[in-house]
């Protein structure tokens, strides 16, 4: 053990530098996190308060948005093994043919999503839920909102891309501005203020989907005025590098199905808690949101470390990385702790101010307890699986891991308390979020064998 901690004494590490660097990304990337929860947050709140089944409605509406935002994140989590890699190497040019790849893909997956949202909503809505009341609510709130998913596309991809050659702010200010413009529009439209109808639901869609084409409209004049390291460019989406594609396809595909296999267990999980009843969809939805905001600094650590440690080995500093990749899981525990305060302290807040049943408020409050143990181990999961070993291209232990311990135990047994053996809501929601707890030692034997260090990057690709 001693002679291990010398050998990392003797990398000569400034660690003040470390943390300010880390801060650096980390600040920008919370704000954008709490940011977006905000949006959420503001829809929870406000729909909240018209009533429950509208808020069940336009939540379970949601997880569309939800499973195909974490679609994106897979294909720019995916780029980011490369971009990030590039960048510490300095060849800027293969990351803008990255940037092509990816903006292609966001694009194809947003029409699919949109397609389904404007044509079949009732169907999506009855994966959810057979109240027909928050059914009538969600489709209304859907054909409204799918035109966003295309506007969101471009922007979340963009923005994550830069976000890993360490263009952090910019997307700060997109969302800082997207937030702003929501929560205004959505007060206006869904309570009818200042002589516009009252249109609850349909306010909120509106309003998001205004917010999404000022945040495009926002990030192409940054594109195009300001970004002059990375450029978009045009031609990037009509020819592809087949080496690169290779690459992109290796290391982004397990990421995609990752994501995809994660978000569809996490709304798998909704759709059971949202056959259990209205009260429990309104108390799990409040609770998530809450969860989130706790979080937002945890995701900006594990977004900041898979930037960071990319970097490192694209630099090839191999022996940096894992000291760095100590020290990040270390802050990623320390912080998961400090959510769960937050989480807990929440509680009575939440069911103070919110227009909620008696029966809700009782699963509100142990959904808090539940969240607040589920974040700690959450925060150390989401820093070594997305930050640590996705930035060594160690991308399908991921994909694995979450199948096994998600789909292979929490899901099925959840499903089968629920409706097979007829549990209570308590108990079916612990089932539903004991993964997490499960996949703790594991993700730490995984970053102890250190089978996920491994330079990815190419030569000679700069002029092809």
């Amino acid at each position: 053990m001693w002679g291990k901690q010398k050998k990392l004494d003797n990398l000569n590490i400034d660690w003040k530098n470390f943390y300010r660097s880390v801060m650096a990304l980390v600040i920008p990337m919370a704000l954008q996190n709490l940011i977006n929860v905000g949006v959420t947050a503001a829809d929870v709140m406000m729909l909240g308060s018209v009533s429950e089944k509208v808020l069940s409605g336009a939540s379970l509406a949601g997880q569309i948005q939800f499973i195909m935002t974490l679609v994106f994140m897979g294909i720019t989590s995916g780029a980011t093994v490369l971009t990030a890699q590039y960048w510490g190497k300095g060849d800027t040019r293969t990351i803008e043919k990255i940037l092509g790849l990816g903006l292609r893909a966001g694009l194809g997956v947003a029409l699919l999503f949109c397609l389904a949202a404007l044509f079949m909503p009732e169907t999506l809505m009855h994966i959810y839920t057979n109240d027909p009341e928050v059914v009538a609510e969600g489709v209304k709130y859907l054909q409204i909102v799918a035109f966003s998913y295309l506007f969101m596309a471009f922007t979340q991809v963009y923005l994550n891309i830069m976000r890993s050659i360490e263009r952090v702010v910019i997307a700060t200010v997109v969302y800082g501005i997207s937030l702003c413009t929501n929560v205004v529009i959505n007060a206006i439209l869904i309570y009818g203020l200042l002589g516009f109808p009252t249109l609850h639901v349909r306010g909120a869609a509106i309003g998001t989907l205004i917010s999404r084409i000022v945040e495009l409209l926002i990030v192409l004049g940054y594109a195009h005025f300001k970004n002059h390291t990375v450029r978009i460019r045009w031609k990037d989406f009509v020819h592809v590098d087949k080496v690169l594609l290779k690459d992109f396809l290796v290391y982004s595909m397990p990421v995609v199905l990752n994501e995809l296999m994660w978000g569809l267990g996490s709304s798998a999980n909704t759709a059971i808690i949202g056959h259990l009843g209205s009260a429990a969809v309104a108390a799990n939805s409040v609770a998530q949101v809450v969860r989130q905001l706790a979080q937002v600094v945890v995701f900006g650590i594990s977004n900041a470390t898979a930037i960071y440690l990319g970097k490192t080995i694209g630099e090839k500093k191999f022996e940096h990385a894992k000291a760095y990749g100590k020290r990040f899981t270390w802050l990623s525990f320390l912080l998961g702790l400090g959510g769960a305060c937050v989480i807990l302290i929440s509680a009575p807040i939440a069911n103070a101010t919110m227009a909620l049943t008696p029966e809700a408020q009782d699963y509100l409050s142990f959904m808090f307890f539940v969240m607040s143990y589920f974040a700690v181990a959450q925060a150390v999961n989401c820093t070594l699986v997305v930050g640590v070993f996705r930035s060594g291209g160690d991308t399908k232990f991921g994909l694995v891991l979450d199948v096994a311990t998600m789909w292979g135990c929490s899901i099925i047994l959840g499903a089968a308390a629920a409706f097979i053996f007829h549990c209570s809501v308590p108990v079916v929601y612990v089932i539903l979020m004991s993964d997490e707890i499960i996949k703790v030692p594991i993700t730490l034997k995984r970053f102890f064998g250190y089978k996920w260090l491994k330079d990815v990057t190419r030569e000679n690709l700069e002029e092809a």
